[in-house]
């Protein structure tokens, strides 16, 4: 039997997930964001955490709880996919065997958790760099409220409760053109000493170094801060633009998608 763990008792579960390096793991643990489960809190053997689509699991995948722990979804959760993230390989087995027929391996790509490889000086350039027309404007309460109204940007800010909850806690610009949101970058999740990146461009503003624009301008004030502005890329198009922004890539991982319906 798997049990919730409150927000006070996470730091229990660290020993599990001393091996992930992640910003959403340390969200959740540290009780920022999220959701954690066990199956014992005080001595867990294997364990799992989430922060919106994305979960780590880790621990003993031969534990009498762990089948149930990688089947558990929460009542709450709406997304049209899951994304898992094992500790180790030895989760494979039953993650497939529990989600057989509709689930698959995806490869991510994790970066060196290290500033001196951030150039002030260009990312300043690239904030200064966008076409006439388009503005950078810190996501406050009008912006988040804007933000929230549309499917395509709504995960820039989808992990705080409130406009009132994000300004007081989160952190983001987003690229203004005739008065909508056209792109952003922004905290999905936040830990002690940083935050985790979600960067996002309207479809039809591709193309036009906004996403550099907004994300040179959140590393930036991260650094101003003195917080960590996170970077993990779904794809190799993440890839160029985390490089071309000052992250030096540190290697592929993968992920296993569990599509809900």
């Amino acid at each position: 039997m798997i049990i919730e763990v409150a927000r006070e008792k996470r730091s229990g579960l660290s020993s599990l997930y001393s091996n992930i390096e992640s910003a959403i793991v340390q969200s959740c643990l540290q009780g920022h964001m999220g959701h954690a489960w066990a199956d014992d809190a005080d001595n867990p053997t294997c364990s799992r955490i989430m922060v919106g689509d994305i979960t780590f699991i880790a621990g003993c995948p031969d534990s009498p709880a762990a089948m149930e722990l990688v089947l558990h979804i929460p009542s709450w959760f709406r997304s049209e996919e899951l994304y898992i993230v094992p500790e180790t390989a030895r989760w494979d087995g039953l993650i497939e065997s529990c989600y057989r027929g509709r689930c698959y391996k995806l490869q991510r790509y994790a970066f060196r958790h290290e500033t001196d490889g951030f150039d002030r000086e260009k990312l300043a350039g690239l904030m200064a760099s966008l076409p006439v027309g388009y503005k950078i404007r810190l996501i406050d309460e009008k912006w988040y409220e804007e933000i929230m109204k549309h499917e395509w940007s709504r995960d820039l800010c989808s992990q705080f409760k409130s406009a009132e909850d994000y300004v007081k806690r989160g952190l983001g610009f987003c690229v203004i053109h005739d008065g909508q949101v056209v792109a952003g970058a922004s905290s999905y999740a936040l830990y002690n000493d940083g935050i985790e990146i979600q960067i996002y461009t309207r479809e039809d503003h591709r193309r036009k170094g906004l996403a550099a624009a907004c994300g040179a301008a959140l590393i930036l004030e991260c650094l101003k801060r003195g917080i960590y502005p996170g970077w993990d890329a779904a794809n190799m198009e993440s890839v160029r633009l985390a490089e071309k922004l000052g992250y030096r890539l540190k290697g592929p991982y993968y992920t296993w998608a569990v599509k809900m319906n």
